[in-house]
């Protein structure tokens, strides 16, 4: 059996005091791996690490008092946090600044050994408030012995071609750090089910707290169904993902019933996607040779 075991820290920052912002969050990391040792995976929402403000008071340094380089001294300081305790950390997303300047919505994954292993830039800013650089690559990593992780960042999910393109390359489980401070909360946990159904994975979807995020993080299984869900204040969802779950119901489909990874495979060269220039949908490896998952 497959087992990831991961702690999603629902949790928020102190608005705009990066130090301080660092020295909560890192004692929150370590009291949730003190209450389960076994934890093999911590995420944060999005953007906790850059210390944003509320959401209706103006902040136009933000960018420029968060950014940073990837790696940097903030990546250093999280390499050794993960080394410290043992874990693998998405710790949120990060404004990063590249050698042109530019500033990305980021998203790394450090290993227990302190090293980055992936770096993510969100797709689809959230136009038009949020001004960042979109990203250009779909990205996964991963954890040995475990399975394959996706990364997206909040809005992204309203686009249903990253969680598609995400298990195309083979993700068990896709994690979301996001940072929601509206209503519109509820269509982002409709889209997570929808996305884990359509593509029969795992998705993390992690919420800031309750003020600055309304919360509602959720773990969702391959079939669709919330696994846990939470309030609006901080908390810590605890959860044991059974990898295994997404071969078995993408064999035998969710609820025993539909198998939608297995149809697009059987019927890849009879539809034609006009919005896509006429292409036509390619079965990953794994479809073919299920060895190769």
């Amino acid at each position: 059996m497959r087992t990831l075991s991961i702690a999603a820290i629902q949790t928020t920052a102190v608005a705009r005091d990066l130090d301080a912002t660092w020295q909560r969050f890192a004692g929150q990391v370590r009291a949730a791996v003190a209450m389960r040792p076994h934890v093999d995976l911590v995420v944060v929402p999005e953007l906790l690490l850059a210390a944003p403000g509320p959401l209706l008071v103006a902040d136009p340094q933000f960018d420029e008092r968060a950014a940073t380089s990837i790696p940097g001294p903030l990546t250093d300081r999280l390499g050794d946090l993960a080394r410290e305790l043992g874990v693998w950390l998405v710790p949120g997303s990060l404004v990063e600044r590249d050698e042109d300047g530019r500033l990305f919505n980021t998203a790394v994954a450090i290993s227990p050994e302190g090293e980055i292993v992936a770096r993510y830039r969100k797709l689809f800013p959230w136009r038009p408030y949020e001004a960042l650089e979109p990203g250009s690559d779909f990205v996964t990593f991963d954890i040995p012995g475990k399975g394959r992780v996706g990364l997206a960042i909040c809005f992204d999910g309203s686009f249903p071609e990253v969680a598609r393109q995400l298990a195309w390359l083979g993700a068990d489980v896709i994690i979301q750090p996001t940072l929601t401070t509206t209503r519109d909360r509820e269509m982002e946990v409709v889209m997570s089910r929808a996305n884990a159904f359509a593509n029969q994975v795992f998705v993390v979807n992690v919420n800031s707290a309750s003020p600055a995020g309304v919360g509602a993080s959720v773990l969702v299984d391959p079939e669709g169904t919330i696994m846990q869900q939470a309030g609006e204040g901080e908390e810590v969802l605890f959860g044991v993902l059974d990898l295994d779950r997404v071969r078995l119901v993408r064999e035998h489909g969710t609820f025993g019933l539909n198998r939608p990874w297995a149809q697009l495979a059987d019927q890849c060269a009879l539809v034609r996607y006009p919005m896509y220039g006429g292409a036509t949908f390619q079965p990953p490896a794994w479809a073919v040779d299920p060895a190769l998952a």
